[in-house]
């Protein structure tokens, strides 16, 4: 029952992280460009590039750090030093200032990504499909909703109290987390996990197949994000915001559906690598039907997107933690994870080159063949009957917290 509980209280702290702390990403030009008079989407860029590198490096420290100390008063500790510093963020009224502030906020802000695979610990594998498409939905309409409420601040306030509104969500977060403590009896200091059944490499070549195939399937999928909008009305011809965003979330609304179909057909761990492959190529056909002039053909390409990525995605994550070990699974997954912000950073940069000349359907081709060239790239590492010993399930390993 306690454990039924904390896992709960887990995923509500998950919904507030996403909600409040995507709430100005979509938001950013208008921020900076009215509280420090600075309209470059140079700039907007780099900060967001910079802010990707800042999380990226400062959670593998974390995982480190969890194994020592317990997640629990570890997110209590980094969530009050993020949430002053929010505040200050709040306050600071010269541009670099703002810029070392927001980024020490996010490198506390970064522990919570332990949440994803502190719950994981807490299942056995065999339910480890339907946790990783869980949370994979609640990133998706977290970051709708906090885009949602992101607007209907701005709507209404300054775009800096939107850093009041994180503080706020991260004073919640303590909360919960001191509540789970009381509740639970926690210790402060991490109880020792069992020993390896097996020999391990410092960084396992698993963990570098799949965070190399990550990569490739990050970089393609993001290429095709930032200027959708722009690219759907200038298609459409519908200049309505309301629809554009609409369209823009039809990935989000086939994750859901995927997520029911997942919970009600459960699939066996050896699909997983096929599933996988047919997922991408589904992806990539999705991506070029984004590049026909008719819009209902480029609706449906939009929905095979959503069918690929929300499997991809959902499956490689699943493969990582079941050829992972309980006691390193913050610290697998950190690792990955660091692979996967290099493919959204390198994405960054590019994308803005390939719209440069107005031309908004170019990165739905480089997104289409980026996704094809992953592809191989995971059938020569993974799906190779040579390769086939990094496709073995651990059937062994038991819960660690």
């Amino acid at each position: 029952m306690k454990q039924q509980a904390l896992k709960s209280t887990l995923i509500l702290l998950t919904v507030i992280s996403v909600v409040c702390d995507t709430m100005i990403l979509p938001f950013y030009p208008q921020f900076f460009a009215t509280e420090f008079n600075v309209s470059s989407s140079l700039h907007v860029g780099s900060y967001l590039a910079t802010c990707c590198i800042t999380v990226m490096c400062a959670f593998p420290l974390w995982a480190k750090v969890a194994r020592r100390v317990h997640e629990l008063h570890l997110w209590v500790v980094t969530q009050i030093i993020a949430g002053g510093l929010g505040v200050a963020c709040y306050f600071a009224t010269d541009l670099l200032a703002f810029w070392l502030l927001s980024q020490t906020m996010l490198v506390f802000k970064a522990s919570y990504l332990l949440i994803y695979p502190f719950v994981l610990s807490l299942e056995e594998k065999e339910k480890h499909l339907g946790i990783v498409g869980l949370f994979s939905v609640l990133m998706h309409f977290g970051g709708i909703g906090g885009a949602l409420l992101g607007g209907l601040v701005l709507h209404s306030f300054d775009p800096r109290a939107l850093y009041l509104i994180m503080a706020a969500g991260d004073a919640v977060q303590v909360l919960l987390c001191l509540y789970l403590i009381r509740v639970l009896a926690v210790t402060w200091h991490q109880r020792a996990l069992g020993e390896s059944t097996t020999e391990r490499a410092r960084i396992p070549r698993f963990v570098l197949v799949l965070g190399l195939v990550s990569m490739g399937v990050y970089f393609s999928a993001f290429l095709a994000r930032p200027f959708f909008t722009l690219f759907w009305q200038q298609l459409s011809g519908f200049n309505n915001d309301i629809l554009a965003g609409f369209i823009f979330a039809i990935p989000a609304w086939v994750a859901l559906v995927c997520l029911y179909r997942n919970h009600r057909r459960p699939r066996s761990q050896a699909h997983h690598g096929k599933d996988i492959a047919w997922a991408m190529l589904l992806a990539s056909i999705g991506l070029l039907l984004h590049g026909a002039q008719a819009w209902p053909v480029m609706i449906f390409g939009r929905v095979l997107l959503g069918i690929g990525l929300f499997v991809v995605t959902v499956r490689l994550e699943v493969v990582l933690f079941a050829l992972s070990e309980p006691r390193f699974y913050g610290s697998d997954f950190a690792k990955v994870h660091f692979m996967q912000n290099i493919g959204l950073i390198s994405a960054s940069f590019l994308v803005g080159s390939l719209v440069s000349d107005g031309n908004y359907t170019l990165p739905f081709f480089v997104a289409s063949a980026g996704f094809v060239l992953t592809l191989m790239v995971f059938y020569g590492l993974y799906m190779r009957p040579e390769a086939q010993q990094f496709n073995r399930v651990s059937q062994t390993s038991t819960p660690s917290h």
